[in-house]
């Protein structure tokens, strides 16, 4: 079973098992869960059930396995023939979570 699953204005493709990596989730709990499921396919794409926007009852539950900084990122500004240029960088913070359940049913 596939979901599709709104996190943070981030849309999603999971199913149960995945890991995927967001932006930082504020939370001190070992589980997330999130109603924003946009839709639910099986795994032969025969059963679909679309949401208006979301599906009706659906829930997908996550592990959170841990937060981290991701990989730096380089900002380079430059202006030619003015002599500017800047060169800054950050790391963004990011949070790991596994796919535990999804349900649905209305």
């Amino acid at each position: 079973m596939y979901a599709v699953v709104q996190l943070q204005g981030h849309q999603y493709i999971v199913s149960e098992g995945d890991v995927i990596t967001v932006d930082q989730i504020d939370t001190d709990k070992k589980t997330y869960e999130t109603s924003d499921v946009l839709a639910v396919f099986d795994e032969s794409g025969k059963g679909v059930v679309l949401g208006t926007p979301h599906v009706k009852g659906g829930t997908v539950t996550f592990a959170v396995q841990e937060h981290k900084q991701g990989d730096k990122i380089h900002v380079y500004k430059f202006k030619n023939k003015n002599r500017y240029s800047r060169k800054t960088g950050f790391r963004p913070q990011q949070t790991v979570l596994a796919v535990n359940k999804i349900a649905y049913g209305s």
